[in-house]
């Protein structure tokens, strides 16, 4: 029978308090530790990339509109006390810049997998959000000799798991109706006026040529997932459990919340209250279990 854990409300606070938690910054790994910024040509792209930490390698994969600081932010500290954490800046977004060809999850988890080469990093653990989560299951599919241990976070995997609304507005959004913390977020890290406008074009094309990862895909899946998916998540819960019982070793884990609330994602609002901690603290657990 598959592992489902689910948290809501006090239950959730009462079991941060109770949880293992996250060492502190000044027993082993630090979130003090130098930080390695840099730029590796893979697949003909300037991949920028973040190393933190030290410990078993976790590449972090960003949502769509994002950069690895909007989506991870809050987490990567945590995270980094026991993993040597690799985020990075997908093509198009943030300080990777876009070249001619179309932005992809399978192109992505293409570029993460010449990182690891150029890294000289065989096998790695992988964490994705929204659009980094489904990155991430494709990544476990086409490249499993590298693929360790997998942290799908509100991933749609098929039409199906997401509302009709959410592909009319697909299809329909402007970029005036990007949040607005997202575009100052990236101009932080990247001047260029015509950037931001060209990742909103690339993410829109890469939403509505959405495919559905077929199930048998899923059920050829032989590293351990964490399907990850808050209470009022884009995708529902019914979903997530769908997703979670075609794999083979899979758990699922249900957040109060909203998309992104748990991670202290910057255009979700306010983080649940020591959600940030409880997922970093609940991935790590996953990750770390013999």
């Amino acid at each position: 029978m598959k592992k489902i854990v689910l948290f809501s409300g006090m239950l959730f606070l009462l079991a941060c308090a109770s949880r293992p938690t996250l060492p502190h910054p000044d027993e082993g790994s630090s979130e003090n530790a130098s930080v390695v910024r840099a730029n590796a040509v893979v697949n003909g792209l300037s991949l920028y990339y973040e190393i933190h930490g030290e410990g078993p390698p976790l590449v972090l994969i960003h949502g769509g509109g994002s950069t690895l600081d909007t989506t991870f932010a809050k987490v990567i500290p945590l995270l980094a006390r026991r993993h040597k954490v690799i985020a990075i800046d997908e093509q198009a977004h943030g300080r990777t810049p876009d070249i001619s060809r179309m932005v992809s999850f399978a192109n992505t988890a293409d570029d993460i997998a010449a990182l690891l080469t150029h890294l000289q990093i065989p096998k790695a653990d992988v964490f994705g959000f929204s659009n980094g989560g489904t990155t991430a299951l494709h990544f476990a599919i086409r490249h499993p000799e590298k693929t360790n241990r997998v942290i799908a976070a509100s991933a749609l995997t098929r039409h199906a798991d997401a509302p009709a609304t959410f592909w009319k507005f697909m299809k329909t959004g402007t970029f005036d109706q990007m949040p607005e913390v997202l575009k100052q977020e990236f101009r932080k890290v990247n001047a260029d006026p015509n950037a931001l406008l060209v990742m909103f074009k690339r993410d829109s094309d890469r939403m509505n040529a959405f495919k559905d990862i077929p199930s048998d895909q899923l059920r050829s899946l032989k590293a351990p997932v964490l399907v990850i998916v808050a209470q009022k998540d884009v995708m529902s819960v019914e979903s997530a459990l769908r997703v979670s019982q075609q794999i083979p070793q899979a758990r699922l884990l249900v957040l109060p919340g909203g998309h992104g609330n748990y991670l202290g994602e910057v255009s979700a609002g306010p983080p649940i209250p020591q959600g940030p901690e409880f997922t970093a603290a609940s991935v790590s657990e996953f990750l770390l279990a013999k």
